[in-house]
């Protein structure tokens, strides 16, 4: 595999981790929720940097029903997550403490909450997109194709994304991601580990819900294809 891909999924592997400590904010700390929210900012820069050749082809080509479902996404990420960076900068009283900014606090909060929620949810839609490429790339290091052992890998999926579900109901995800509540509720008798599981188990959650539109929009363009040409 190509350094330049390795290196591309590592920047996406630590995006998607420094995204579940940002969700469990509260329960580390302030400051080391900014610095996380820091090297979540150069990773989404990198990641962009990394992936400008599919940013400069945006406007050419012929757009596939995936394709565009796929540049949605992205765009949608890109509004979420430059909500998330700016309002945390607006907000921030230790990394960007220097740029002395006092106004704009209490809107910046709001949008600092909604554009979180998002941004898990959207992440894990895009991460879903993506999914058989990666486990294709992941194939490469493994032993010899089993159906046995992918028939087993789709159950667990399953399970996992279920109890997704239940997290997504019992954490009251919804109603942060529509502004119906505007605080977020921890249990800090709670272990960090519980509430980071259930955070991770949301995100794959719609990292199965991403796969499983993929497939659906594919095999819906495949079958008009094919009555085209038949």
């Amino acid at each position: 595999m190509p350094k330049k891909t390795v290196f591309k999924i590592l920047v996406d592997v630590l995006m998607t981790i420094a995204l579940l400590f940002l969700m469990t904010y509260n329960m580390l700390g302030d400051a080391f929720h900014e610095w996380v929210g820091a090297a979540m900012l150069i990773l989404f820069l990198l990641h962009h940097a990394l992936n400008v050749r599919w940013s400069r082809a945006v406007f050419r080509g012929t757009y596939t029903a995936y394709r565009v479902l796929q540049t949605a996404l992205v765009a949608a990420i890109l509004v979420t997550m430059a909500g998330s960076l700016i309002s945390g900068i607006v907000l921030s009283r230790y990394v960007f403490s220097f740029l002395n900014l006092s106004t704009g606090r209490s809107p910046a909060r709001t949008v600092h909450l909604v554009c979180a929620y998002w941004n898990l949810v959207l992440l894990g839609l895009h991460l879903g997109l993506h999914w058989n490429m990666l486990m294709g790339m992941a194939g490469k290091f493994g032993k010899q194709p089993s159906a046995a052992r992918t028939a087993l890998l789709r159950v667990l999926a399953v399970l996992a994304a279920a109890y997704g579900a239940v997290c997504f109901v019992r954490r009251d995800i919804g109603s942060y991601m529509t502004l119906q509540t505007q605080f977020v509720f921890f249990d800090y008798g709670e272990p960090f580990v519980f509430l980071f599981a259930d955070y991770l188990a949301i995100m794959g959650l719609f990292v199965f819900l991403g796969h499983c539109l993929t497939s659906a929009v594919r095999r819906i363009s495949g079958g008009k294809r094919k009555k085209a040409h038949s």
